[in-house]
């Protein structure tokens, strides 16, 4: 299994986070979630001001958003799995991390994990999805559970003391 992440930082924030990281993320996921073969995923790094537009052209939300997924059909012409494009606000990530980039750094990493379940097929419609989501992110992100879900108000103070696994 391998993963291709095709990422591109259209944010004012530059250099926050490796590409190669979250590669290493996405790699874990797709393993633990059985997906084999070579996996396609685009993310995009953008301002509050994009996002606002994306949400209300795609969700008819007005205001930003912190990540939205997007999936993408396969191909007919390739063997690899196409999963879509993630986009993150890095001006809300930052807003959610108290402006610190370590923090904020792992704020990205959680997005980015919550977009690929969703590219995955998961949603959190219902209670009994949100906890399914929830703990799936907390394995992969290697974090207690209670701190992996951006609706819970310990998550945002305690999470973000923890370091992350991804190795930085």
């Amino acid at each position: 299994m391998k993963t291709t992440l095709t990422m591109r930082n259209d944010s004012a924030t530059k250099r926050l986070i490796r590409r190669d990281a979250l590669e290493r993320l996405a790699n874990r996921i797709c393993e633990g979630e059985k997906i084999d073969g070579v996996v396609e995923i685009s993310l995009l790094l953008c301002d509050d001001y994009f996002m606002s537009q994306l949400n209300f052209q795609y969700r008819n939300v007005a205001g930003s958003t912190d990540v939205l997924s997007f999936e993408q059909e396969n191909p007919a012409d390739t063997k690899n799995t196409v999963l879509g494009d993630i986009v993150i606000s890095i001006e809300t990530a930052l807003r959610q991390s108290g402006g610190e980039r370590p923090r904020a750094r792992r704020e990205v990493e959680l997005l980015f994990c919550h977009g690929m379940l969703h590219l995955l097929g998961f949603d959190h419609s219902t209670p009994h999805e949100q906890k399914s989501m929830r703990q799936r992110q907390a394995h992969y992100l290697g974090i207690p559970e209670r701190m992996a879900w951006p609706a819970d108000p310990k998550r945002k103070q305690n999470r973000l003391a923890h370091s992350s696994v991804l190795g930085r």
